[in-house]
């Protein structure tokens, strides 16, 4: 079972661009951008930013690219080893507290492979990035949750098993959704309400980036990860 860590990137400046190149495993027509760098990132012009993000230790190599935020993808080559080795990602931040949102939520539409190990996760954190809220939409391989069982919960148009857990820096919440799904909504205001409301696990939270990607902790070969459709709606 694969625990996770610390990201020190979300801590650090993530101002290092990818140089633009081509990519075989790319589209059959050139990506708008492309980067292999472990911290390329790229601002799209309707307010989301990509990141390839290899941050875990014993990578191999990995390339990400993307038309637009919502059609990107990745090619990943990391070894059958333990640990996170990457989470290549989507942000759109809302920066706005809890009591103050009347919707968020989102669509998702991946094509991700039969091997490997990873998660394909919504990646959600407050302002000062003290609460991590994970939701896995599907998972495959030896990959799994921080922290103990705090039974299950059907919120947002999807029934999950949670977890919660600390890395040393910050609280992680954990949901799993109990059958694999790789395109769909979800409404994610009512499962950080419930964390507030019903757990009292934190309060009136400012939420900060709305993050969607593929935690990888293994992918030997090469595979390739493909997001087709994506967006992040609040109000």
């Amino acid at each position: 079972m694969a625990l996770r860590t610390l990201r020190t990137w979300l801590i650090a400046p993530t101002a290092a661009f990818g140089t633009l190149i081509g990519f075989a495993a790319a589209p059959a027509h050139a990506a708008v951008w492309s980067s292999s760098d472990r911290w390329g990132t790229y601002s799209t012009s309707d307010g989301y930013t990509l990141y390839n993000n290899i941050w875990g230790s014993g990578a191999g190599s990995q390339t990400v690219w993307a038309n637009s935020s919502s059609q990107w993808g990745v090619w990943a080559n990391h070894p059958d080893t333990g640990g996170i080795k990457s989470y290549p990602n989507a942000k759109k931040v809302v920066n706005k507290p809890l009591s103050a949102l009347t919707s968020l939520t989102s669509s998702y539409n991946v094509t991700v492979p039969a091997a490997g190990d990873y998660n394909t996760s919504y990646d959600i954190w407050d302002s000062d990035y003290d609460y991590e809220v994970m939701l896995w939409m599907n998972y495959n391989g030896d990959v799994g949750a921080l922290g103990t069982s705090q039974g299950a919960v059907t919120l947002g148009g999807h029934t999950w098993s949670v977890y919660k857990g600390n890395n040393g820096a910050n609280e992680v919440f954990s949901f799993l959704r109990t059958w694999d799904s790789s395109a769909g909504t979800v409404n994610i205001l009512p499962v950080l309400r419930w964390i507030k409301d019903v757990k009292g696990w934190w309060g009136n939270e400012t939420i900060g980036d709305v993050q969607f990607g593929y935690e990888i902790t293994s992918s030997s070969g090469g595979l390739d990860f493909r997001t087709n459709s994506f967006s992040v709606k609040s109000s």
